[in-house]
C-alpha cells in the first residue's frame, strides 16, 4: 500500500476550529500576520454570522470536534459576541480565546468564564502605555487591556498574558511577569516577531531580535526567570532549542506546533483555510462554509492530504535533519509557505540558527557537510 493510500485510511480528528471571527480589529498592530482592516465607529467590516457559527460546529461535530478558538481580528467587537459564547456554553464545547483585552468588559467576562473549560490569552506587549500602544497603534489601548484583564480575574478567570518581544519592549520581559503576577495571570508567553504581512517590515527595519539574542533571552526565561515565578513562563522559540525538561514536564504546554494535522481555520467571511493565513495566502483557502461540505473539505482537500502524507518526513534542510521534527512539525507550515511558498521549506529561526552554528548539535540526525558550524547544546 503507497504512503497515499496509508494516509487516505488514517482518520484525522478535526480537534479544534480556529474562528477568525472579524475582518475588523479595533487596533493597527504593527506585527500582525493577518492584517485585518481597523474598524472604529464610524467604518465596521464583515464579521462571522452567528447562524453560520453554529451550522459549521454541528459539521464539525462528526468529524471529532473536541475545541473551539475565537480570534480575529478582535474576537470581542463581534457584534454577537455574548450569542457565539452563549451557544459554546450551550452546546458543552471547551473553549479557547485570544483577545487583545480591550472590550472585555465585566459582562463579557463573566459570559466567557460561564463556557466549558475557557482559557483566555490576552495580548499585553509592555508594562507601560507609551510602549504598548506604540506597538498597538491605538491611544488608551493599555489602560482598556488592564481593564479587560482585571474583569477576567474578577470572574475567577485567570487569563495567559502574551508579549510579543522586539527591540523595543525586550528590556521590559522581567517586569512583564512582575505585572502579570499582580494582575492574576495563569502565565506569561513571550512570542517570537515573525516575518509574516506587518511583521516583516519589522525584521526589515531591525526592530526584531537578532536570531543570537533570541536564543539567548529564551534559554534565560527557560532557565532563570522561571525560577522567580510560580506562573508559567513560555518562551514560543522552536522545539529544537527548548530544554528537554520543559518540553516533556508535567507543566509542558506543548508550543513550538499548532497542531496542524488536527486543526481547521474559518475566516470572517466564512471560508475554510489552513488558519489565519488564508487571509494574506489564497492558496491555503479551502473553500466556503453554506457551499461546500466540512466533511468534504476536511477528508479531501489537496493541501491537507499533502501535509497529512507528508509529516513527518517531507521537511527539507535543518528541518529534515531535527530530532525534534516529529513532535515540532515544522513550527509553522503557515510560516514557511508564506516566506518559501513551499510547506516544507524550513522554518526561518531554525534555518538562520543554523546558518550561524547556533543550532544545538544533541538536536540533529546524521551527520553533514554543514556539520562543523554548529554548537553542541
Amino acid at each position: 500500500m503507497s504512503k497515499a493510500e496509508q494516509s487516505a485510511k488514517r482518520e484525522y480528528p478535526l480537534g479544534t476550529l480556529y474562528f477568525y471571527l472579524t475582518k475588523g480589529c479595533n487596533l493597527r498592530c504593527r506585527h500582525c500576520w493577518i492584517t485585518p482592516k481597523f474598524q472604529g465607529e464610524e467604518e465596521t467590516h464583515p464579521s462571522l454570522p452567528p447562524e453560520l457559527f453554529g451550522s459549521i460546529i454541528e459539521e464539525a461535530k462528526p468529524l471529532g470536534l473536541s475545541s473551539v478558538k475565537l480570534t480575529g481580528g478582535e474576537p470581542l467587537i463581534h457584534p454577537q459576541i455574548t450569542e457565539l459564547l452563549d451557544y459554546t456554553r450551550t452546546e458543552k464545547i471547551p473553549l479557547v480565546m485570544e483577545t487583545n483585552g480591550t472590550a472585555c468588559t465585566a459582562e463579557i467576562a463573566r459570559s466567557i468564564a460561564s463556557c466549558e473549560r475557557p482559557f483566555v490569552s490576552v495580548s499585553l506587549d509592555s508594562t507601560d502605555a507609551a510602549t504598548h500602544e506604540w506597538v498597538r497603534g491605538v491611544k488608551g489601548c493599555f489602560d482598556a487591556a488592564l481593564s479587560g484583564i482585571k474583569n477576567l480575574v474578577d470572574a475567577k478567570l485567570h487569563p495567559q498574558i502574551i508579549m510579543t518581544v522586539m527591540r523595543r519592549n525586550v528590556s521590559q520581559v522581567t517586569p512583564m511577569v512582575r505585572l502579570a503576577e499582580s494582575l492574576g495571570a495563569e502565565s506569561v508567553k513571550f512570542n517570537v516577531l515573525q516575518p509574516t504581512a506587518r511583521g516583516e517590515h519589522l525584521h526589515e527595519t531591525q526592530e526584531s531580535l537578532t536570531i543570537e539574542e533570541l536564543i539567548e533571552l529564551g534559554r534565560w526565561v527557560d532557565t532563570e526567570l522561571s525560577k522567580t515565578t510560580k506562573m508559567r513562563l513560555i518562551f514560543d522559540y522552536p522545539m529544537a532549542f527548548r530544554p528537554l525538561g520543559k518540553i516533556y514536564s508535567s507543566r509542558a504546554d506543548g508550543c513550538g506546533t499548532c497542531g496542524v494535522l488536527g486543526i481547521l481555520g474559518v475566516l470572517g467571511d466564512g471560508t475554510y483555510a489552513l488558519c489565519g493565513i488564508g487571509e494574506t495566502v489564497p492558496e491555503m483557502v479551502f473553500g466556503r462554509a453554506g457551499i461546500d461540505r466540512l466533511e468534504d473539505v476536511w477528508k479531501h482537500n489537496p493541501v491537507l492530504q499533502e501535509i497529512r502524507e507528508g509529516m513527518p518526513k517531507a521537511f527539507k534542510g535543518i528541518c529534515a535533519r531535527c530530532l525534534m521534527r516529529p513532535r515540532c512539525l515544522g513550527s509553522c507550515l503557515a510560516q514557511n509557505y508564506y516566506s518559501n511558498h513551499d510547506l516544507w521549506a524550513p522554518f526561518w529561526f531554525c534555518k538562520e540558527a543554523y546558518g550561524k552554528g547556533l543550532f544545538p548539535a544533541t538536536r540533529l540526525a546524521g551527520e553533514g557537510p554543514d556539520d562543523k558550524s554548529v554548537v553542541a547544546a
